[in-house]
């Protein structure tokens, strides 16, 4: 079929992913019936979706809030209750992203605000570079599963489930995770005796930096607090989210300016221009995928294999596994989503506890060369090869695995909160 051997040409060229989607549905076009004026209107639908306005915000929020210092009071009150245990700033570093996590959303976003400050710091206190990168790169993976998840976004958009649901279902995933982590942390800097010279945990100087860090501290609050409290829906929140960085960064703070300001908005506008190419040619790429009755297919050839939901959910995140080693995560969850959700239904398995499965495959993504997009971005802070960082980041990937698998077999984690709406 030349739909499907165009899409694995241009997948196996590397070929930008809005043109893999686009390009062979424009060919399967050219070759039918349906009128050209098709493309025009589900280029426009791909883009039209009220939800997808949350995601700009909170790319827009995290990078004002980075600019603002609201990141490093966030670690002062981390590096305040840690003290001297052992990977003392390593565990800071952990705590740090799934406290940022809780604001921006992205997972490179949160290796680049909280590595900035941290990995140096780490450095300087007698932690190897390539520990304190991946560090960095793990802690950052939980930008994604911690709501306000950019990922979850775009799922709830195409599989046309809650956001607000999946953003409940992420609380209790994301914090479990971020367990798994700073255990692992602890573990090996306890087995190679890394511990800082940082003073043991002092009341009053904790009191002192939750004092210092009260606006910073309570924009998750105002944020998360909104949603769940029915205050506000997933974008009202974004803009919200948005709002209160400008306020706190202009006039409480007075830390940043028109300039900053400026960048953040550039910052938020390049994640964002890219992802409306994509949602644009995905739309257009699933109505042929359901013309070719693509999903159907594969959902046949899987079931020859297995009925059972569990082992069809072990296979699935096997391959998602090896898809997020050469696969962008918006582009691995914009273009799976159309395909595997008929077969998710079928065997009855919850959407929104895939989704929460598929967001944390999508981690070990962040991990993995070629593209380790987080791995990227703490190998830039730290001046570090790829290689280097690679190797320490192996038990961190391990962790995430154990964490999936955890959440797999009891997928009671993801929906608990959900439930007791």
């Amino acid at each position: 079929m030349i739909f499907v051997a165009v899409f694995l040409l241009c997948l196996v060229l590397g070929v930008p992913i809005f043109a893999t989607l686009g390009v062979p549905s424009l060919i399967e076009l050219l070759s039918s019936p349906i009128p050209l004026e098709s493309l025009a209107h589900s280029l426009f639908d791909g883009v039209d979706k009220f939800p997808l306005l949350a995601i700009p915000n909170f790319v827009l929020a995290g990078a004002i809030m980075a600019r603002a210092g609201i990141t490093r009071d966030i670690i002062e009150v981390m590096r305040a209750v840690v003290g001297q245990a052992y990977g003392g700033l390593a565990i800071v570093t952990i705590l740090s992203c799934m406290f940022f996590a809780a604001i921006s959303g992205s997972g490179p976003g949160t290796v680049a605000a909280i590595g900035t400050l941290l990995i140096p710091a780490m450095k300087e206190d007698g932690y190897p570079a390539d520990f304190s990168a991946a560090v960095a790169s793990s802690g950052g993976t939980l930008g994604i599963l911690l709501p306000p998840s950019n990922p979850m976004i775009v799922y709830g958009v195409l599989a046309s489930v809650s956001i607000g649901d999946l953003f409940l279902a992420g609380l209790l995933p994301g914090m479990l995770m971020g367990a798994l982590l700073v255990t692992t942390t602890w573990f090996l800097s306890r087995r190679h005796g890394y511990r800082g010279g940082q003073a043991r945990f002092d009341r009053r100087a904790f009191a002192l930096a939750l004092w210092r860090g009260k606006f910073s501290l309570a924009t998750p609050f105002i944020v998360l607090g909104g949603i769940y409290g029915g205050v506000f829906t997933p974008v009202e929140a974004s803009v919200v989210a948005v709002g209160y960085a400008l306020l706190v960064g202009l006039l409480v703070k007075r830390s940043i300016g028109l300039r900053a300001t400026w960048e953040a908005l550039g910052e938020a506008s390049t994640v964002c221009g890219g992802l409306v190419l994509i949602m644009g040619t995905a739309i257009f790429f699933g109505e042929f995928l359901a013309l070719n009755m693509i999903p159907q297919k594969i959902a046949a050839a899987l079931l020859n294999i297995t009925t059972d939901p569990t082992l069809m959910l072990l296979l699935i995140a096997l391959i998602l596994i090896v898809l997020g080693t050469f696969m962008e995560t918006l582009s691995t969850v914009i273009i799976l989503t159309p395909i595997l959700l008929p077969l998710i239904l079928k065997l009855g398995i919850d959407p929104i506890h895939f989704g929460i499965l598929l967001v944390v495959t999508s981690e070990i993504g962040f991990l993995t060369p070629p593209l380790g997009v987080n791995l990227f971005v703490a190998c830039g802070i730290s001046n570090l090869t790829i290689e280097e960082v690679s190797r320490r980041v192996l038990p961190f990937i391990a962790t995430i695995i154990l964490g999936l698998l955890i959440l797999l077999f009891f997928p009671q984690i993801s929906l608990l909160l959900p439930s007791l709406k």
